[in-house]
């Protein structure tokens, strides 16, 4: 199973939560989006320890299993497809959100979160954490 993890379940992750841990030790491959990425190092950033969290995020994606997704043409085609779907549906979702499922369909993974919003996008395949 490939998974892509969305910023709640990276934090999980790092905090060594059990169903986290024990989702992707299933997982034969895990994706990270550039905009998770983008969201953690914002909360960093925002945060006291900066250094100390971007070494851990940067350890974690030289792991051999997990690979960075950028943003390409193809994920910008399907932000635009979800956005869309979503607006006519009259339920958006947060607009990161939108391009973390663009990127989960994209690649075709299932998306690992606590967000129920996630349920509203068409096709998405979903594995659900609770919140802590």
């Amino acid at each position: 199973m490939k998974v892509l993890l969305d910023t709640h379940a990276y934090t999980g992750l790092m905090l060594g939560r059990e169903a986290v841990v024990e989702t992707l030790s299933q997982a034969s491959q895990v994706l990270m989006s550039a905009v998770v990425v983008g969201e953690l190092m914002f909360g960093f950033r925002d945060g006291r320890r900066y250094e100390k969290n971007r070494a851990q995020l940067n350890d974690f994606l030289r792991e051999p299993f997990v690979d960075f997704v950028p943003v390409g043409l193809a994920t910008c085609n399907r932000f635009g497809q979800v956005a869309a779907q979503l607006r006519r549906k009259g339920k958006p979702i947060p607009q990161n959100d939108v391009w973390i499922a663009a990127h989960a369909l994209e690649t075709g993974s299932e998306l690992l979160t606590a967000d129920t919003h996630f349920r509203v996008v068409s096709g998405l395949s979903l594995i659900g954490l609770t919140v802590d």
